[in-house]
């Protein structure tokens, strides 16, 4: 199964929040965000986390594809 994270940059555009930032604010590391960034997969308590930073469901940052 494939993932796409573009609605999180379009959440993060909409909000007006830089990547750089919502990596300090949830203290990811910078190969976690190029994971992100590359549509990679990722430990389900950094999407936790980036949900309550920005107070949304999973299904508002990631779609999950077969």
């Amino acid at each position: 199964m494939e993932v796409s994270y573009n609605r999180l940059w379009h959440l993060l555009i909409d909000k007006g929040i830089k990547k750089t930032k919502l990596a300090r604010d949830v203290n990811m590391s910078y190969s976690t965000l190029a994971k992100l960034t590359n549509n990679q997969p990722v430990r389900k308590d950094v999407l936790k986390k980036i949900c309550d930073e920005l107070n949304c469901s999973i299904d508002d940052i990631a779609e999950f594809k077969q």
